[in-house]
């Protein structure tokens, strides 16, 4: 009933937004002669925050049409190279001067499923796509999937992963952000005891939670303090009538969301005061950049509920795979029969998320790679987000990983 809840609120304050939107408006209509005046600045202000924190946010677009490169212009066209069930394998193809097919390394990025669309990785996209040849995991949204395409746990999770890199050939180096750490180096262990050819040409592991014993955050203290049955009993919901998913089980996205404001609420009330400042003000590039990030950070996915609880269980609560315990549909995970896929991980000295040493600890794990096959990286300042996003990763990190990629390209 929860999610009911949430979708017959979320259609009785339409009309009340729908109102907000047109007060606003008129509010602000230069033919309205008290536009000016600071009461109708302030009313219709507040007209615009009651509309931003009512609506409904859908999947953003990566909006990456064109790079320049070296003074160069790129047009960039998005292909599905894989269409599954659950998620698609996407390509950002460059066209222009310069550009050659085979020429540069074909990196995948393998976005988080924990809550937010792929689209947290556009600013990952744009600083690889001028030197990498990019694709990128565009997972779906649960409650979009009809139920007749059965379920999506974690260990197809990593069987995904493994078919994503099968398809597109050896040679891919792979960057897992935040969430898919655990399953980027199971698929990898599972790909080296096979002697896949297709494993990855390098692992690139950035504040993953691989093992969560080390520095617990809050995240990770609350995925430890609850029972399994507690998040199935109060996390969990049904999709309801008209989504495509109707009657499947999730963790709904505005639950997530709820978390995450949660766990900064403080700082999320100061921007909404600051916003609200702005549009008084008309500070139209304040006011914009605002937007920009909360139209993102605000769109969330529901998760399947096998997937949610699965990645509770193994990597929150029993730490299954820094303990050599993991299995992934019957078959141990071993990191240590990688030896030779080159190891990169990065840790920010300031993220509340994944603690210190979490992500390193993969290192630990692989130890039949030699010494000069790893690489540790902690950036003191940038948190969780700054790890794949902003002007230290565009500046300082990204460089260092496409150097990382260039030292071990095959």
């Amino acid at each position: 009933m929860l999610y009911h809840a949430y979708e017959w609120t979320h259609a009785a304050i339409t009309p009340w937004r729908q109102f907000a939107k047109m007060g606003a408006d008129t509010l602000r209509d230069p033919r309205n002669p008290w536009a000016e005046s600071y009461g109708a600045r302030t009313t219709a202000a507040a007209f615009e925050m009651f509309d931003s924190a009512t609506a409904r946010y859908g999947r953003p677009e990566f909006d990456i049409d064109i790079i320049e490169v070296d003074g160069n212009p790129w047009a960039i066209r998005e292909e599905i190279i894989l269409d599954k069930p659950f998620g698609r394998l996407k390509r950002f193809r460059r066209f222009g001067n310069g550009v050659i097919e085979g020429k540069d390394p074909k990196v995948l990025l393998i976005a988080p499923m924990s809550g937010h669309f792929a689209t947290l990785l556009r600013g990952t996209v744009q600083a690889m796509l001028p030197g990498h040849d990019v694709y990128v995991t565009d997972w779906r949204d649960a409650r979009n999937v009809p139920v007749i395409e059965g379920s999506f746990d974690l260990e197809d999770y990593v069987h995904y992963l493994i078919e994503f890199l099968q398809e597109l050939g050896p040679g891919t180096h792979v960057m897992g952000v935040c969430q898919p750490g655990v399953p980027a180096l199971a698929a990898t262990a599972l790909m080296a005891e096979d002697n896949d050819p297709c494993r990855p040409a390098s692992l690139i592991l950035t504040g993953s939670p691989i093992d969560t014993r080390i520095s617990p955050t809050e995240p990770t203290k609350l995925a430890d303090q609850r029972s399994l049955e507690w998040f199935e009993s109060n996390m969990i919901a049904l999709v309801p009538m008209p989504h495509s998913g109707a009657m499947r089980r999730v963790y709904p996205g505005f639950l997530q969301l709820t978390g995450f404001m949660s766990m900064n609420m403080d700082r999320h009330m100061t921007a909404a005061f600051s916003q609200f400042e702005n549009l008084v003000k008309g500070d139209d590039d304040a006011e914009a950049a605002h937007r920009k990030f909360y139209d993102e950070y605000l769109a969330v996915m529901d998760l399947t509920a096998e997937f949610y609880l699965q990645t509770i269980d193994v990597v929150f609560q029993r730490q299954l795979l820094a303990k050599g315990e993991m299995t992934v549909r019957g078959r141990p995970v071993n990191p240590s029969l990688i030896k030779d896929v080159p190891l990169m991980t990065i840790e920010g000295g300031k993220d509340d998320i994944t603690g210190a040493g979490q992500t390193h600890a993969a290192h630990t794990l692989c130890d039949g790679l030699p010494d000069g096959m790893k690489l540790e990286y902690t950036n003191p300042d940038v948190g969780h987000y700054g790890q794949f996003n902003g002007r230290r990763w565009r500046n300082v990190i990204q460089p260092k990983v496409a150097e990382f990629i260039e030292s071990h390209r095959k």
